[in-house]
């Protein structure tokens, strides 16, 4: 029986994860005035970081710019037109925090009052027989907090920060997926082939119908045969752990990522054949394009000489990184390290993948030594990591001169608002001090947890953290002994 693992909320989101409502009307309205000062003061800082980590982008991104933009009205300036006779509007109050000024954002944190804070918590029985940590500044890549920063710990779902970053770096943040109709040259066949796009949707389908069918007409042919072809992937489409809700099997051909029902993350029943589900779905929609398809279809390669006659590209890579963090998306992770792999000349299976994610971690000049990067996912409890593998990896893309590593960052969840943070760093009030202020990838097996992420501390620096654990008993207060330390770093109260 396949162990749990975590599940990402299946809340609708803007587009990966959208802003929660913090108004609690179970305790009234002092209680959403608490909140929301809460989160709005988290959110000057968190909006501050994100300007020091990159430009405002894809998916999450316009969504919390938009709540930025939302969150800075000052008072009188924008209280928009005024009727005759009224009052003059209230002055404008100052900004709820003023920018952090040079000699504060310069100065360096303590490691010694670093080590002080963790020290009651990093020993919380909660989080089981083993933990391992690091914390680093990302403008120094100073390590100011080490315990077994280079100890192999297994990452469970962290280890996509990895799988992302070696993606973005072998690829660039601009690559598309492309899922492609090849026409025979007798013009009797159709050919649906497979890119490793995971998130092909039905109206991708469709308009790949649509075209072929114009190619199918303008050839005058009376009827095609469809085939479908998969061979961009190798090996096992079964993952180790396997047969498994969080994870359809892994193939170049598959719509909405093999699920049978309408979520678009989290636990899902998958298909058993997604590439065959795919093709006769397509050709549902050819015969609706008025093509004439001669039977049903099959597994095969397209023709040497066959030409393209309709491509869907994917959204760019930088996308699918963002929905990949965000959510905790194993399928997307998977197809990553397999892209990943096609593009370092390694076959496209789970054997491939690890090598070439570990040689572009290594082009990365990321410490490698002990890792064994298992699978793309996180789902394979062989894998391992160093927390220090993690942390110098999200020291990397906060560097400036590595803007194609960005989404690393904008992808990550934000505490108590986005993907598999929006329900933690919550009290009985709604919110904890922390929310909004630390931006981190979850990882959860059976008796593992893992966070790791960043954070603003006090006084401004941006600082990488990877928390891991193994042996706990209870996940729930696991989670809340990890959340505790990431909060510490923010400072007195967070």
């Amino acid at each position: 029986m396949a162990e749990p693992v975590e599940e990402p909320s299946n809340r609708p989101s803007d587009p990966w994860g959208r802003i929660k409502n913090l108004k609690s009307k179970r305790n009234g309205s002092n209680t959403w005035q608490v909140v929301a000062g809460s989160a709005v003061l988290g959110l000057v800082v968190a909006t501050g970081a994100v300007l020091a980590a990159g430009p405002w982008d894809n998916g999450q991104r316009k969504a919390e710019r938009q709540l930025a933009a939302a969150a800075d009205h000052t008072g009188g300036a924008h209280h928009g037109r005024r009727l005759p006779g009224a009052p003059e509007p209230a002055p404008s109050a100052p900004a709820v925090l003023g920018a952090l000024d040079p000699v504060t954002r310069s100065a360096p944190q303590d490691p010694a009052s670093l080590r002080t804070a963790l020290a009651p918590l990093i020993a919380a029985p909660e989080l089981g027989t083993r933990v391992a940590a690091s914390v680093v500044d990302t403008a120094t890549g100073k390590q100011l907090y080490g315990r077994g920063a280079a100890t192999p710990m297994t990452p469970a779902s962290t280890v996509k920060i990895a799988t992302a970053a070696a993606a973005l770096s072998a690829l660039g943040p601009d690559h598309r997926i492309a899922t492609t109709v090849r026409l025979s040259e007798d013009h009797r066949t159709l050919t649906l082939v497979g890119g490793g796009d995971p998130t092909l949707t039905p109206a991708a389908l469709k308009s790949l119908a649509a075209s072929a069918a114009r190619a199918v007409e303008k050839a005058d042919a009376t009827g095609v045969r469809l085939t479908y072809d998969t061979s961009r992937y190798t090996g096992p489409e079964r993952h180790p752990i396997g047969k498994n809700p969080n994870l359809a099997p892994v193939t170049a051909l598959m719509v909405d990522e093999g699920r049978l029902d309408d979520t678009d993350r989290g636990p899902a029943t998958r298909s058993e054949d997604p590439a065959g589900d795919a093709a006769r779905a397509f050709a549902d929609r050819l015969k609706k394009a008025g093509v004439q398809v001669t039977g049903a279809p099959r597994e095969a390669r397209a023709p040497g000489k066959a030409r393209t006659v309709a491509t869907h590209h994917s959204a760019p890579l930088a996308a699918l990184v963002e929905r990949t963090l965000t959510n905790s998306d194993n399928d997307i992770a998977e197809a990553l390290a397999r892209q990943t792999a096609i593009a370092k000349g390694e076959s496209a299976d789970f054997a491939g993948a690890r090598r070439a994610v570990t040689t572009e971690l290594e082009k990365l000049q990321v410490p490698t030594a002990g890792a064994r990067l298992a699978d793309g996912s996180g789902l394979d409890r062989e894998g391992r990591v160093t927390p220090a593998l993690l942390t110098t990896l999200l020291a990397r893309a906060a560097d400036p001169e590595r803007p194609g590593l960005r989404h690393v960052l904008t992808g990550l969840p934000v505490a108590g608002f986005t993907g598999t943070l929006s329900t933690r760093y919550q009290d009985g009030t709604g919110t904890t001090g922390a929310t909004g202020l630390i931006r981190a990838k979850t990882g959860t097996l059976s008796g593992v947890n893992a966070l790791s992420g960043t954070v603003v501390d006090p006084q401004g620096r941006l600082l990488a953290f990877a928390f891991l654990a193994a042996g706990s008993t209870a996940p729930e207060a696991a989670e809340a002994a990890l959340d505790a330390l990431a909060a510490a770093l923010t400072g007195p109260g967070g």
